[in-house]
């Protein structure tokens, strides 16, 4: 026990004076960054300034000030969910975690730079899994199976994978006696809970090969905090919520000393917690930068007896919600009184996520808002205030709630995006993928630009910063009423007037307000159309009438029925008629002439001219238009035969008559 520890409570203050009033600070000295993580973080820095469009494969490590850091620098994050391939191509770190085969193989068949950052001694299990999984052995992992290094390790072997971090787990497993086991570890496991698991597996008689693969730094870090923390009255333990080395060290120290405290940086640290210690350790996970340990050691370190107590008895703390009243703006600054000894203190940063806007054209004098506080003091005497972070927060809540209640939100897009639209609701950004902006295909998304629009959150995870907006369901809900709406009423024969909304070589689709009804080409009109694309465009109106309902689909025409030239044929093309037509289309043997639209008739070969013709196209050309008699009429299967020859045999058989008389003439002189 540390000699501190020792001492009473009624010799606490008295202590304290004797060291020049400040309370004693020990920190581990395995706190902070490991090797991995330390050279995860490098390789992005160094992709960064090569100037390289740079993405992490989930956050680089579990800190959000590192990952925010990044952010602000333009490295993104990618998440196995995103589509890929609709991201902008660039360089992928591979976190120390690692990843597995298959997610790497993925990232190189899409095109990215790969730089792999897996940890060295990470790299080493996966290579464990495979040659052992080879071997023929399952591949038991000691660890937490939700860990992104986990997950990793597991994509390495080839067969079958056990995991388990508890002898509960291990119990409910029922792994075969007979089955062969190479034992692993998450490099950031306890090492104590390692061990008792190993020997539950060795009592059970398993063939077994046990490799211990926590890492060295660990065990290190988890000793050393150990014992620190049993030598003080107090510990914090700095490191990303998400982290599981850093969960791990707060159970190992608050095992050891009740008064242990969990915090991710410095604006989480409550002095006020702090005045009745006379000595503190402080240890930090393997994603903890090493100037946030510094900070923390060194408020604590400056801080006495007295200015604890101070601190204790103060009206406003970190992350304390305040309001006052504008008392100046600057074009990058707001300044408020919030009713305590110093002025809170508004950067633009801390305003508004929109870079370098003019606060004065935003607030002015007068002006009351809430803000939260970052820092009670900082370093000029001020108090440090956020507005967007605030606003966000609130922003979230809302989101969170619309989420639960499926509640329909509408918002201004403020960004398109290549992958999709970006809109901003009291400073909390929503994310609507292309997929789910419309319920059909649209490749160009800039005419949603400054558009309001409606949606509904339908994944809300603030957490991985992702919130997502569907569109397109609303879309859809909304076409399903139309369409419910529009079955309701309409029948076979009704006429319909919609807007062309695709149009192909085969027919158009039109809108009919819910559904979409086909009108193929072959009743388009009563004439011959050579191609839909020739006679519609998309947003042109129609109207036609439903010639059929097969459930939801619905067969559209424009032939109508009182405008059917063959109502009148029987009269306009009866037998004996001359009539003048158009040659539409020839075959070997005869040309179809197009009499009126939607009324054609067949010149055969035998009736075009009194001598032998081989074949139509030897005399007639498609588009001529030609004079014949109509020979033949048949109404009930609408057919029209015609001769031109009909109209030149009266003429021949003329001229062989006058031939005749002249020749008799002749004899008589």
């Amino acid at each position: 026990m540390h000699e501190c520890a020792k001492l009473n409570a009624g010799d606490f203050e008295q202590t304290l004076r004797k060291r020049d009033n400040k309370m004693e600070i020990n920190v581990a000295k395995t706190a902070g960054f490991c090797f991995g993580v330390r050279r995860a973080v490098e390789q992005v820095e160094e992709q960064i300034k090569q100037g390289k469009k740079v993405y992490t494969y989930g956050p680089i490590i579990h800190n959000e000030e590192v990952v925010r850091d990044f952010e602000q620098k333009g490295v993104c994050i990618l998440y196995p969910e995103d589509a890929w391939e609709t991201v902008e191509k660039g360089t992928i770190v591979i976190r120390s975690h690692g990843v597995t085969r298959e997610e790497q193989e993925k990232m190189v068949s899409c095109g990215f730079d790969v730089v792999d950052a897996t940890c060295p001694f990470v790299k080493k299990i996966h290579k464990i899994a495979e040659e052992q999984s080879r071997a023929g052995r399952s591949i038991v992992i000691i660890g937490d199976e939700t860990h992104p290094e986990v997950i990793g390790i597991k994509g390495w072997a080839t067969g079958t994978v056990f995991i388990v971090d508890s002898a509960e787990k291990l119990e409910k497993m029922n792994i075969p006696e007979t089955e062969k086991l190479c034992i692993v570890a998450q490099t950031t496991f306890n090492y104590k809970k390692f061990q008792e698991l190993v020997e539950i597996f060795e009592k059970k008689r398993y063939d077994i090969i046990v490799l211990n693969t926590i890492c060295n730094a660990t065990q290190e870090r988890q000793s050393e905090a150990a014992r620190l923390a049993a030598m003080s009255e107090a510990m914090i333990v700095i490191g990303g919520k998400q982290s599981s080395n850093t969960k791990k060290l707060y159970e190992i120290a608050k095992n050891a000393c009740g008064n242990t405290y969990y915090i991710q940086k410095l604006d989480d640290l409550d002095l006020s917690q702090f005045k009745s210690f006379r000595c503190v350790g402080i240890t930090a996970g393997a994603s903890t930068p090493n100037n946030i340990i510094k900070e923390v050691q060194k408020i604590m370190s400056e801080m006495s007896f007295d200015q604890l107590l101070e601190e204790s008895l103060k009206t406003i703390h970190n992350g304390e919600v305040v309001e006052g009243t504008v008392i100046r703006v600057k074009e990058d600054e707001i300044v408020l009184n919030i009713g305590y000894k110093a002025d809170g203190i508004i950067t633009r940063s801390e305003y508004t996520n929109t870079p370098n806007v003019d606060l004065t054209t935003l607030v002015k004098e007068g002006d009351t808002m809430q803000a939260k506080v970052l820092k009670v003091n900082d370093g000029e005497g001020q108090v440090l205030l956020t507005y967007k972070r605030l606003a966000a927060e609130k922003g979230n809540k809302k989101l969170e709630e619309a989420f639960n209640n499926k509640e329909v939100l509408t918002a201004t897009v403020s960004a398109v995006l290549e992958g999709g639209l970006s809109v901003v609701i009291d400073e909390a950004r929503i994310f609507i993928p292309a997929s789910l902006v419309s319920d059909t295909y649209e490749k160009d998304l800039s005419k949603y630009k400054d558009q309001e629009i409606e949606f509904v959150i339908s994944e809300f995870n603030p957490r991985r910063r992702r919130i997502i907006g569907d569109r397109k369901q609303l879309l859809v809900a909304k076409k399903a009423e139309l369409q419910k709406e529009l079955f309701a009423r309409i029948q076979i024969g009704d006429v319909v007037e919609g807007k062309v909304k695709n149009v192909t070589e085969f027919g158009a689709f039109i809108d009919l307000g819910g559904v979409d009804g086909l009108l193929h080409i072959s009743e388009m009109s009563w004439g011959r159309i050579e191609s839909p694309k020739k006679v519609f465009k998309v947003g042109d109106t129609v109207k036609a009438f439903i010639k059929d309902i097969q459930g939801e689909k619905v067969a559209l025409s424009m032939k109508f029925p009182d405008q059917n030239p063959w109502a009148d044929a029987e009269e306009k093309f009866a037998v004996g008629n001359i009539v003048t037509g158009k040659v539409a289309r020839m075959t070997d043997f005869g040309a179809f002439v197009e009499l009126v639209p939607g009324v054609d008739a067949l010149l055969h070969v035998s009736q075009i001219a009194r001598e032998h013709i081989e074949k139509p196209a030897d005399v007639l050309k498609v588009g001529q238009e030609i004079e014949a008699k109509i020979v033949d009429f048949n109404l009930d299967d609408k057919k029209i035969s015609l001769s031109v020859k009909a109209l030149l045999a009266p003429v021949e058989e003329e001229a062989a008559e006058e031939v005749a008389e002249a020749e008799e003439a002749a004899d008589a002189e």
